[in-house]
């Protein structure tokens, strides 16, 4: 940037240019005019000096005024190049001066001379540069509106400064927009940097910082209806508004759902019903998505990755396929000694079923009424607990048997053979859960909860 723009002033006559160069006047102003009140354009601003070249170059006294800031002068000079070249104005050729430098110069003239500067503007989809033979941000905003459309102007930033090459507004005080509300700073003659100062809001790197008309915050929904208008009626034209930028990243997780699948087992039987050897477990799919967000608004929106971070896990059910044979039940009769010598007595047993361990269990558990649902129950703890065993023997806590019955004597209560034979086993543990659990699915539930029964 040209070192003269450093310097904010004013002015009223808009024109967008192409590039320039320019210097700064090396006088001292004496006196800061207000907008140029004319229409028509430079033109029509001085007034076409006449009469000889003698009178020319008479001396004259003659008003300067040089980006809204105007003092008056006595020069010598016959033509506007030769006094703007005495006061050292040097002139761009994007610059506007009038009456144009070659016009002769009379006593009384005021000369403007107004620097072209680079804005850039935006109409809400795209942003552009453009030149502007303006001194404040109102003026050209209203210039740059006479296309259509709402626009503003986008400060340039550098590190957290924020800086516009135009003064804010000649004419009136500066709202400042943040946060969902208006501040009225009325030394609006600052740059952008000490009007936020004084409003007592902070920027960062990410924000974005635009000077817009006050007219158009009605519109911005992020914004205090209530805070708009006390900026209207304090009598500011334009605002500095700070939108609050956030990017980051989203992470999103979901389920995923498990397949169930039937396996069919040769080795069980048809009848025993449905077994759920694993239990289904969702899976989880994770998303992770970059976001942006302006005042809150989401304006961006990339998903980055989506990948399932933990695969679901099947849910299994047996089905069985043997069928059951026909199982012939034979008595036992044992007698007992007739000598009253004998150490111990014996008692007639009961039908002693047939067949492998797991069937001699479920006909006995049949005969107590554990059936379907209770039988798969009981099948599950003692396939947990021993296998079906009957000389299962856990080494550190001394259980033994298809039950696991701790110590393995107790089941004694149901037979002296209960070390070898599996059926005085299975009764004994049949037992036990009836008086203990009522039924094999609640010492299932107490096993599952605890791990043991």
């Amino acid at each position: 940037m040209n070192p003269r723009f450093e310097q904010q002033s004013s002015g009223s006559i808009p024109s967008i240019n192409s590039e320039s160069e320019a210097v700064a006047p090396q006088d001292a102003p004496s006196k800061r005019r207000r907008r140029w009140p004319l229409v028509a354009g430079l033109s029509a601003v001085a007034i076409v000096a006449s009469g000889s070249v003698a009178f020319a170059e008479a001396q004259k006294t003659v008003t300067l005024d040089v980006d809204g800031t105007s003092k008056t002068i006595t020069t010598y000079s016959g033509s506007v190049a030769g006094m703007l070249e005495s006061q050292g104005v040097r002139l761009g050729e994007r610059d506007l001066v009038a009456p144009g430098a070659d016009a002769e110069l009379s006593d009384g003239d005021e000369i403007v001379v107004r620097y072209a500067r680079q804005v850039t503007m935006t109409d809400g989809k795209a942003e552009r540069d453009v030149w502007v033979t303006v001194t404040d941000a109102h003026e050209a905003l209203t210039t740059l509106a006479e296309r259509g459309g709402d626009v503003a102007l986008v400060a340039s930033r550098s590190g957290d400064r924020v800086s516009l090459p135009l003064r804010l507004n000649d004419d009136g005080p500066v709202a400042v927009v943040a946060d969902g509300s208006a501040r009225v700073v009325e030394d609006h003659s600052e740059s952008v940097d000490s009007v936020l100062d004084d409003a007592k809001v902070d920027v960062d790197k990410n924000d974005l910082v635009s000077v817009v008309p006050v007219a158009t915050l009605a519109k911005d929904k992020t914004i205090n209806v209530k805070s708009a208008k006390s900026a209207r009626e304090a009598g500011a034209d334009v605002a500095v508004q700070v939108q609050r930028v956030e990017s980051k990243k989203v992470t999103k997780k979901s389920h995923v759902a498990f397949d169930t699948k039937t396996v069919q087992d040769d080795d069980r039987y048809a009848d025993e019903g449905k077994l759920v050897r694993t239990d289904g477990e969702k899976g989880v799919r994770t998303r992770v998505i970059q976001v942006r967000t302006v005042d809150g608004e989401v304006v961006f929106r990339k998903e980055l990755s989506d990948k399932v971070t933990k695969k679901p896990v099947d849910r299994v059910i047996v089905e069985g396929t043997k069928e059951r044979p026909v199982v012939e039940e034979t008595s036992v009769e044992v007698e007992t000694p007739a000598s009253s010598e004998s150490s111990g007595s014996s008692e007639p047993s009961a039908p002693v079923p047939s067949g492998s361990v797991k069937e001699i269990g479920q006909q006995m558990a049949a005969a107590r009424g554990w059936t379907g649902q209770e039988w798969t129950c009981l099948e599950m703890l003692w396939e947990r607990e021993s296998g079906w065993n009957h000389q299962a023997a856990n080494p550190s806590s001394g259980a033994y048997g298809i039950p696991q019955a701790l110590p393995g004597s107790k089941m004694g209560s149901a037979g002296s053979d209960w070390a070898t034979n599996p059926a005085t086993q299975i009764k004994w543990g049949l037992g036990y859960i009836a008086d203990r659990y009522g039924t094999p699915c609640g010492a299932w539930g107490h096993s599952e909860s605890v791990g043991w029964y």
